[in-house]
């Protein structure tokens, strides 16, 4: 299976400095001059997809919809597994105080928000069900809409990476990650898009072919 997967438009949220995680917002003036950028690269390496799966969330179903609707897709297949972490009641909060009050914030993968989830629990639902997907899509190309905290979880699983180390990694609403699976495995990892901060810190090189390190378990962090 090959998986192309992008991020949502961007909304007023993303652009404020709260949090959001399962809350939605509108989108920003200009939103789709992104969606664009990404449609053109997809469209210049000819990526043709067979489905298209996207978190429950607004945000991440609009989008999916506008790839789908452009390749003549019906169907965009949406499920809470793919959501943002559930941030519980920080939502609508300023980041700068949650980084003041809540000093475990994205730097233990295992502190559960309040009345929410653990990045290393949002980390395994999303992944459990990506993975099933290799199984459902073995020869197939299909397109994954998802969020910047789950990006994360995918790299940092899939590539074998210190989840800790990665929770703060840039993702523009530009990355295109693009993922090739053979059975569960993913032997190769590239980016087609604007580069995320694994690439712009130095913490991987691409494309990164024939992975055959050792990945971390699940909720094991």
């Amino acid at each position: 299976m090959r998986a192309i997967v992008v991020r949502h438009y961007k909304t007023l949220i993303n652009e404020s400095g709260l949090i959001m995680g399962w809350g939605d917002a509108p989108r920003v003036k200009g939103w789709k001059a992104d969606l664009t950028y990404v449609d053109a690269i997809l469209n210049e390496h000819n990526i043709q997809f067979s489905a298209v799966y996207t978190s429950y969330l607004e945000r991440a179903r609009q989008t999916g919809m506008f790839y789908a609707r452009k390749r003549g897709i019906p169907l965009v297949h949406d499920t809470l597994a793919l959501n943002e972490i559930n941030y519980g009641t920080l939502y609508r909060k300023s980041k700068s105080w949650v980084e003041k009050n809540f000093p475990e914030h994205k730097k233990n993968p295992d502190f559960v928000y309040p009345l929410g989830e653990s990045f290393s629990q949002m980390q395994a639902r999303s992944v459990n069900f990506f993975e099933s997907l290799t199984a459902k899509h073995q020869d197939e190309t299909i397109l994954v809409v998802v969020h910047a905290g789950v990006i994360r979880g995918f790299v940092s699983h899939f590539l074998g990476l210190p989840y800790a180390e990665n929770l703060k990694r840039k993702i523009t609403h530009r990355y295109i990650g693009d993922f090739m699976f053979e059975g569960d495995q993913c032997v190769c990892y590239d980016e087609l898009g604007k580069p995320s901060g694994f690439v712009r810190d130095g913490a991987i090189s691409i494309p990164l072919e024939k992975l055959d390190r050792p990945r971390p378990g699940l909720g094991s962090f």
